[in-house]
């Protein structure tokens, strides 16, 4: 039986929310194996003098437990 288990997290960028994403999925990718999906689940972004000066994604990452472990 194959277990998926799922992590909420948010990744943030000064370019954008696609970049946003991409960055939490790198940041857990250093510590956790088997990332097998993502879900963006809010879109969110700071604003200074007018314009957006960071971007912000929640995000639900999946991964596959290891039985082994």
């Amino acid at each position: 039986m194959t277990v998926v288990k799922v992590l909420e997290l948010v990744g943030e960028s000064k370019t954008g929310w696609e970049d946003a994403v991409s960055n939490a999925v790198q940041e857990a990718a250093r510590t956790v194996e088997n990332i097998s999906g993502v879900e963006v689940a809010n879109w969110t972004a700071n604003v200074e003098g007018g314009r957006i000066v960071e971007y912000k994604a929640n995000v639900k990452v999946a991964f596959v437990v290891d039985p082994n472990r």
